[in-house]
């Protein structure tokens, strides 16, 4: 009896710090989001007023929030399915083709993971500039007439969110691609041998021994993917600009410039609690519809 109250003990002591600084940075912070966003505050000062729902009313005929939560279901959209096809298609080559210098391509695509949102950023500011520096407009003149004029990749409101999804999914391909290798390096080569044998083809080998047996990362990385997502995509517009008329502006962005750079730090923390409550929702929802039964290898 005795020993279990002390091995009790020793296991309180060992998760109360990780608990404490749970509570502190975690629980606390996210509470207080909650509360504030019922005020309406300029961050500083020690006057606030409680408003109770109304930066929500504001927030709901906000055309410049809806334009960010557009831009936002756009990148989640495109970037997530841009990135794990690619990402599958490249692991399960290297895995299941016999290709040379495969840890050469395994850390070439790795490397932009490794690589600050800062770095990459500036990288694409330059390939996308409009003079004759950037580097994707210099190719395209290559087989344009002189007339041509360059595309301000950055500086149209139609195009700067899809520049940005280029970046970011350039950014992630290597890091699930060297997941997804790993997940496929795991299968049991006999059952591809079997397949062989029937006659299928490698694109029906992929569909139904590939997939469904890495369907499991697959699934827990997709809602890490798609939550990260909602992240990365403030660290890229805020480093190459939300673009004219905020044609890139996303969540975070207009959170930070609405409890910061306007001062309406309540109607800021109105949005984060927007962006907690869409991302706990859309976990969920992946999770879902995601769901099927574990398969035994």
């Amino acid at each position: 009896m005795k020993r279990n109250k002390s091995k009790n003990k020793f296991i309180a002591a060992c998760l109360a710090p990780a608990i404490i600084l749970l509570g502190i940075f975690m629980v606390y912070p996210t509470i207080n989001v909650f509360i504030m966003s019922l005020y309406k505050w300029g961050g500083i000062s020690s006057k606030k007023t409680f408003v109770g729902l109304n930066n929500f009313k504001i927030l709901a005929k906000d055309m410049k929030f809806l334009q960010s939560f557009q831009n936002q279901i756009l990148l989640i959209v495109v970037v997530t399915i841009v990135t794990f096809t690619l990402a599958i298609f490249f692991a399960n080559v290297l895995v299941r083709e016999n290709i040379k210098g495969k840890n050469f391509f395994r850390v070439i695509f790795y490397i932009p993971n490794i690589l600050s949102v800062a770095v990459i950023s500036a990288v694409f500011a330059q390939i996308y500039a409009v003079d004759s520096s950037g580097l994707l407009n210099s190719v395209i003149a290559i087989f344009k007439p002189e007339t041509w004029k360059s595309i301000p990749f950055l500086g149209d409101s139609k195009i700067i969110i899809y520049s940005i999804a280029f970046a970011m999914i350039w950014q992630a391909i290597g890091y699930y691609m060297v997941m997804y290798m790993a997940s496929i390096s795991s299968i049991p080569e006999h059952l591809y041998e079997a397949a062989n044998i029937e006659g299928a083809s490698k694109l029906n080998q992929f569909f139904m021994i590939t997939l469904p047996l890495i369907w499991g990362n697959l699934r827990n990385t997709l809602t890490f993917f798609i939550i990260s997502t909602i992240n990365m995509s403030f660290l890229f517009v805020k480093v190459l600009g939300a673009g004219p008329g905020g044609g890139s502006e996303v969540f975070l962005s207009y959170l930070y410039r609405q409890a910061y750079d306007n001062g309406s730090y309540g109607y800021g923390m109105a949005i984060g609690v927007i962006v907690f409550l869409f991302s706990f929702i859309l976990s969920a929802i992946v999770n879902r519809i995601t769901k099927r039964d574990a398969i035994q290898m």
